[in-house]
């Protein structure tokens, strides 16, 4: 197994979901795209400022293959949020085989929670990678280079979401079964909308006990950065805390799984 692997379930898992919103009244510019309206207390505790979750990521539910771990913290100005993400490889065959160190930081700002700037930090193998993505909402306009390369513009027609940013904002939206939402994501040098279908409501055991949940699964009609060789489902926390407790991905042979181990957030330690 190679670190596609991995990364086939973490694109899913973060990129397929970020949505057009509207709050108070507010309509975010979407390019005549329908909004969709924010779950008002479901907002006030994700976007807290002090959220951490630990993904452990293993083959078909067995073999441990490596670890996530999320943040969500506010920077000085109270007026930003940093999304920070850690993919490691610290034990096992896998690790001594290919080691994975990745650092992915991403600015966004209010109210809508957009990013501004997307670093990358990538230690495979022997193999080092820079990255830096820059997004002009406003202008329609997102700007990337590998390493020191000239920055390279793309036009956008519409605001977009990266990975991470989409993770967290779809949290906060009314997912409801029968009612497909459309996702705008900027994927393979332009922007795409990815449709997420509610697959209904389960009883799962979590490592929070038995919670209901809600099941999702997205549909990508493009390649993205990984290979993606079959359907991906995650199931959501049916609470305003919107916990993702579980992702599972079908890959050639077998499947990637990553189960959340650690959660840390004082705005949703009553509900847990």
């Amino acid at each position: 197994m190679n670190t596609r692997g991995i990364y086939t379930l973490l694109f899913v898992l973060f990129l397929v979901i970020g949505i057009p919103l509207s709050l108070h009244g507010e309509k975010l510019p979407t390019n005549q795209e329908r909004p969709l309206a924010l779950d008002l207390q479901a907002l006030a505790l994700i976007f807290s400022g002090q959220e951490t979750m630990h993904f452990s990521v293993s083959w078909s539910g067995g073999v441990k293959i490596g670890d996530l771990v999320l943040s969500l913290t506010r920077n000085q100005t109270g007026k930003e949020m940093v999304i920070k993400a850690r993919i490691t490889t610290d034990h096992g065959m896998f690790h001594l085989l290919y080691p994975v160190n990745d650092t992915f930081t991403t600015l966004v700002h209010r109210p809508w929670m957009l990013p501004s700037r997307y670093e990358v930090s990538q230690r495979e193998g022997s193999r080092k990678v820079q990255r830096l993505t820059l997004y002009d909402q406003k202008k329609g306009e997102v700007k990337y280079r590998k390493h020191q390369d000239e920055l390279t513009s793309y036009p956008v027609a519409g605001p977009v979401y990266n990975e991470f940013s989409a993770f967290f904002i779809t949290r906060v939206l009314r997912l409801e079964p029968d009612n497909p939402q459309f996702v705008p994501a900027f994927v393979d040098k332009k922007r795409h909308r990815v449709a997420v279908k509610v697959l209904g409501k389960e009883k799962r055991e979590t490592m929070f006990g038995i919670k209901n949940t809600i099941k999702v699964m997205p549909e990508m009609n493009f390649k993205g950065l990984y290979n993606k060789d079959g359907a991906t489902v995650f199931w959501l926390t049916d609470d305003s805390c919107r916990i993702p407790v579980e992702i599972r991905s079908k890959i050639l042979i077998g499947s990637l799984v990553a189960k959340l181990v650690e959660y840390s957030n004082p705005a949703c330690r009553a509900g847990l």
